[in-house]
């Protein structure tokens, strides 16, 4: 089966810089500079009223590494994917996509941003009047001029790809929670992006579905050499997928690394939430920033 490439029809991005993959940064630090990271976020504040979402995130992500942001639920994690796909624009600070800054894009921009960037939904989020063979077809109808000839070879490789061909016909609601995921990795495939975002790909999902998943992630990760950026507030899942971990912690990053780094380390916030302790400095009561 072909690997999937970056398609020749699509458009490119202006004042974009051409980033050439490499293997993953593990060492990656917030000031590394936009010419080698894929994605970076530099003090980012947002907030909805005088409840501040991110405080002062500061972020880099190399080419082809899976980074993992980890945190309670409800500290920013779902926000910082959609302030990377410019959905949501901070009230300062830079978030760049390979070195174009994507808080000055206009919306034709921001759209040829996103035909690069993959997004995985925390529940699938298919279409449910639209079988599997649709919910894949979609994308490629809007955003190119591809044939329907080309775009059932393109669904029948990406579905081939998480082991899913016979389902082409199926309705969503006629598949499990596991199937219904797979599904939702293929979709984001389909444009061969080079960043895909995954919002807690395993919530709702049994121990061994999730292992399963996981799995699936790593090893499609490394086959379509895209970057990835998962959130989770799931350790489990966080440890079996990483290069490199950011725990997300009142609106900033307060630690980030290999996962070893982690599994041992002398943050005692950190420490708490990787063991699940219930003793330790984080709170069990969600306190807003101010």
């Amino acid at each position: 089966m072909p690997s999937s490439s970056v398609s020749a029809h699509r458009p490119a991005m202006p004042d974009e810089s051409d980033l050439q993959p490499g293997h993953p940064a593990h060492a990656v630090t917030p000031a590394m500079s936009s010419q080698s990271s894929i994605v970076q976020m530099t003090h980012v504040r947002l907030a909805f009223g005088e409840n501040v979402i991110l405080k002062d995130l500061s972020l880099a992500v190399a080419p082809r590494e899976r980074l993992v942001i980890m945190g309670q639920s409800g500290c920013g994690k779902s926000t910082t994917l959609r302030v990377i796909l410019g959905i949501l624009r901070p009230f300062s600070g830079s978030v760049k996509f390979k070195g174009a800054e994507v808080t000055q894009m206009s919306e034709s921009n921001l759209n040829l941003m996103r035909q690069r960037v993959g997004m995985v939904y925390q529940y699938s989020a298919l279409i449910s009047s639209l079988s599997v063979r649709d919910n894949l077809a979609l994308p490629l109808q809007e955003l190119t001029g591809k044939s329907e000839k080309e775009i059932d070879a393109i669904v029948t490789e990406k579905l081939a790809l998480v082991g899913m061909v016979d389902t082409r016909g199926y309705m969503p609601s006629e598949l499990s929670g596991g199937m219904q995921k797979r599904i939702a990795i293929a979709r984001a495939l389909v444009l061969n992006p080079e960043v895909i975002l995954f919002d807690e790909p395993c919530a709702g999902l049994d121990p061994v579905v999730s292992s399963v998943v996981d799995e699936l992630i790593v090893a499609l990760t490394e086959k379509t050499k895209a970057t990835s950026i998962i959130v989770t507030h799931e350790m489990d899942s966080a440890f079996r997928v990483a290069t490199r971990m950011a725990m997300l912690y009142k609106g900033e990053i307060i630690e980030e690394g290999l996962p070893d780094r982690f599994r041992n380390s002398k943050n005692p916030i950190v420490a708490q939430f990787v063991e699940g302790d219930t003793n330790g400095p984080i709170s069990t009561q969600f306190e807003p920033l101010r």
